[in-house]
């Protein structure tokens, strides 16, 4: 069994030990195993579209973000910033996507769960997904952009990802145990590295050049109040991950800040419907990934309804 921060010193991790040195290192960021052979096939049929393989990248954090990292890219981005997947995917093109999920798919890092933090490959997945959706439907009902919103949930654990591997290369024995929102491990890694996964997290997507707008939030994820500029989409990433959390392990969070709530212009009423409506998409989705072989689904995408055959890897 590994050890758990209260029985480390303080001095255990370097006090010159700084978010920015930690995702200097990081070498890959794991993507969700289920999603990638089916973008992958997706590639493969010249009938498929790009609003096709939108809709299956906006599913996988890894290679979201390594899409959105491409489209901004000096050879890509010709002066102009991308801030959405659609975007991203539109500009770096067909050939390009499919060379990204042929490497991802050929990494055995992307099937790695997060052992410091004691989460399966398949649950940081879930997070993912679970809280871009809810930021997304939060983000309908105030002047935000979805797109946006929707990204900075599918992203905002990429500090745990960080965070884990440097942990796992210094520290191996060690444990992360989640407390209860809002604060989960951030308490624990404040006390044993002086910063949290969320600050590791913005100092990764600046290193990627994510704009602030994007990893502000995520560095203010568990204190929104604290950022004047970034508050507002700070709080939306916190009310999303409550959302998160209830939607799949149940009604046993406490109930979200009424502070936080009014901030995003959300009452606790519809707090719950969004639980309820985060549940439900979340079922779809796993009903169309973990599909039995030969087994159809209708799925809806920008260009129309259309039959999707989903393959049992």
């Amino acid at each position: 069994m590994g050890k758990s921060v209260s029985a480390l010193s303080p001095t255990s991790v370097s006090a010159r030990t700084t978010p920015e040195d930690i995702v200097r290192q990081l070498t890959h960021l794991p993507s969700a195993p289920r999603v990638l052979p089916k973008l992958k096939r997706l590639l493969s049929d010249s009938n498929s579209s790009l609003h096709e393989v939108v809709d299956l990248v906006r599913l996988d954090p890894g290679i979201a973000a390594r899409v959105l990292q491409i489209g901004n890219s000096a050879y890509y981005n010709q002066g102009l910033r991308c801030y959405t997947v659609d975007e991203a995917v539109h500009r770096v093109g067909y050939e390009q996507i499919y060379q990204l999920v042929s490497n991802a798919v050929a990494s055995e890092v992307l099937v790695r769960p997060l052992v410091v933090y004691q989460v399966e490959a398949d649950g940081l997945w879930e997070n993912a997904i679970a809280c871009a959706i809810a930021a997304e439907m939060i983000a309908a009902g105030l002047n935000i952009d979805r797109d946006i919103a929707y990204t900075i949930g599918l992203l905002h654990q990429v500090g745990m990802v960080a965070v884990n591997e440097w942990l796992e290369r210094s520290m191996p024995q060690l444990r992360f145990t989640r407390g209860a929102l809002p604060l989960e491990t951030c308490e624990e890694e404040r006390r044993l590295l002086g910063f949290h996964n969320g600050e590791a997290g913005a100092a990764l997507l600046r290193l990627w050049d994510f704009p602030a707008v994007m990893s502000e939030p995520v560095r203010w994820q568990y204190l929104p109040a604290a950022t004047a500029a970034h508050g507002q989409l700070a709080s939306l990433l916190n009310l999303a991950k409550w959302i998160r959390t209830v939607a799949i392990e149940g009604d046993g969070a406490r109930p979200p800040d009424e502070r936080l709530l009014r901030k995003v212009a959300i009452n606790t009423s519809r707090a719950k419907q969004l639980v309820e409506a985060v549940r439900a998409e979340l079922g779809r989705i796993r009903a169309i990934l973990g599909a039995a072989e030969s087994e159809r689904h209708v799925m809806g995408f920008p260009s129309g309804m259309r039959e999707v055959v989903a393959v049992r890897d």
